[in-house]
């Protein structure tokens, strides 16, 4: 076999594994490992010294010393090395703790109880109100935290038994949850977006610019779905009752709004807008957003020392599995440019005369598969940077693309059968609540992704008008 024919024997075993259900990382770690071992033998060069030994009649301990010496002598361990290296100070990769400590502090302070409840009131006139209130709640919240599984978890303890006990659709009421709680893996801060800035060399802020108008588009196509479908179909959201959602004085609404919904923005725009206005690296942003989180927290009077430990217990746990993620896939994909899978990929892709549209399309069209057996982390560590060189070829801008991706990512927390929005909500779902009527309740919302692609691509300056005005082009 040739050596691009044993990289894509690489890439065929590393998919095959993890449909398997071996852990993602260590899988990566493994292959990299293993093939970068046949890839850098040098045989000369790692049994000299065991030669010499040899030659010189050396004790059997020298030898074997010196023969366990020989073996490790491959370039592929220094390669390790460094790539583990490379990731512990990668500077954009810092902020993924602070962002995560952020959220996990807030998830704990019963801010977004308060949240739900005060916007609940507000929009009690609305058609859906309640489940207006409930993604405008998720969309909040998961721009706060990023965290999809920790979204649609406290979102479905807290919000979808009042929707199932206001006598709202279960389907209806579960794609709402689902659906939101993808959203902070769109919108800015999000830590998607900080893998994907790492991964690609695209300036963090740029992307964070580009990305907030197209989440804001999709989070509106939400909102318009489902106030639509309450107007067309009453029976899906009927109309809450006194007892249900009582009715307060325009001055009690503001109030709650003001103490609720209000801290919780003012933390989000901060630390947005440092970023964006260059008042604030990412990093130093994030540091905000987490001192933030800890002041609401206090305010709220709900920092304890469990949900303290908790919140840091979980955000280290999380950043060590993207960091060795990065290890990984950063250790594989070498070992995979070395031997010519990347150069045979280009030159597959490339030979196929597409146009850009087409490009876009077939990128696209893997990503949205890939979405099925496999979370954002490793599409975006592993795959995404196969895409990434043929950029240039067909004249796609990498944040555009990366824009795209981000809202083609949706759907992997949305279409069955590994939808695992879904079976988040199934977790913690009452018993009668079947997973087939979660998928079902996905399906509108999945059409809206698809809707805001497509108007992306339409009209590219829903990405680049905000990037460009604040940093030019």
């Amino acid at each position: 076999m040739t050596d691009p024919q044993i990289a894509l024997l690489m890439l065929g075993i590393f998919i095959f594994v993890i449909f398997l259900g071996f852990p993602i990382a260590f899988t990566l770690m493994a292959l990299g490992i293993g093939f970068g071992y046949y890839a850098y033998f040098d045989g000369a060069r790692m049994w000299r010294a065991y030669n010499r030994a040899v030659e010189s009649d050396a004790d059997w301990w020298t030898l074997t010393q010196t023969w366990v010496d020989g073996f490790f002598n491959n370039r592929v361990f220094d390669l390790f090395v460094n790539q583990t290296y490379s990731v512990m100070t990668n500077e954009v990769l810092t902020a993924v703790p602070l962002f995560l400590f952020m959220g996990y502090v807030v998830e704990r302070a019963d801010i977004v109880s308060r949240l739900f409840t005060t916007l609940n009131i507000a929009s009690r006139r609305i058609p859906g109100s309640m489940a207006v209130a409930a993604l405008v709640t998720c969309t909040l919240f998961a721009t706060a935290t990023g965290i999809v599984g920790a979204v649609v978890t406290l979102m479905g303890l807290l919000a979808f038994p009042a929707m199932l006990r206001a006598r709202y659709d279960t389907s209806f009421a579960s794609g709402i949850i689902c659906a939101g709680g993808t959203l902070g893996i769109l919108i800015p801060p999000s830590i998607m977006l900080i893998v994907y800035a790492a991964a690609s060399g695209v300036s963090i802020v740029r992307l964070y610019a580009g990305a907030l108008f197209p989440g804001l588009l999709l989070a509106g196509l939400y909102l318009v779905y489902i106030v639509g479908r309450s107007m067309v179909q009453p029976s899906a959201a009927p109309k809450p009752t006194r007892e249900e959602v009582p009715d307060v004085a325009a001055g009690r609404v503001a109030l709650m709004l003001l103490t609720s919904f209000l801290p919780l923005a003012v933390l989000i725009l901060a630390v947005l807008g440092a970023i964006f206005f260059g008042l604030a690296t990412p990093t130093e942003a994030a540091a905000i957003g987490a001192i933030g989180g800890l002041a609401l927290a206090v305010a709220y009077r709900a920092l304890t020392w469990e949900r303290l430990r908790d919140s840091v217990y979980l955000t280290v746990r999380t950043t060590a599995m993207v960091c060795w993620l990065f290890v990984g896939s950063w250790t594989f994909s070498s070992v995979f440019s070395y031997l010519g899978g990347e150069q045979t990929i280009h030159q597959f892709v490339t030979g196929l005369d597409l146009t850009p549209l087409q490009f876009l399309l077939l990128a696209q069209l893997i990503i949205f598969l890939l979405g099925w057996p496999l979370e954002w982390s490793e599409i975006i560590i592993i795959f995404v940077p196969i895409f990434l060189p043929m950029l240039p070829h067909f004249g796609i801008d990498p944040l555009f693309f990366g824009v795209l991706v981000a809202l083609n990512l949706q759907t992997s927390f949305l279409t069955p059968p590994m939808a695992m929005s879904a079976y988040y909500l199934k977790g913690i779902a009452p018993p009668h609540v079947q997973l087939v009527q979660i998928f079902k309740g996905c399906m509108p919302f999945l059409l809206m992704v698809f809707i805001a692609m497509t108007v992306l691509y339409l009209q590219p300056q829903i990405a680049f008008w905000l990037p460009s005005q604040i940093y030019g082009r």
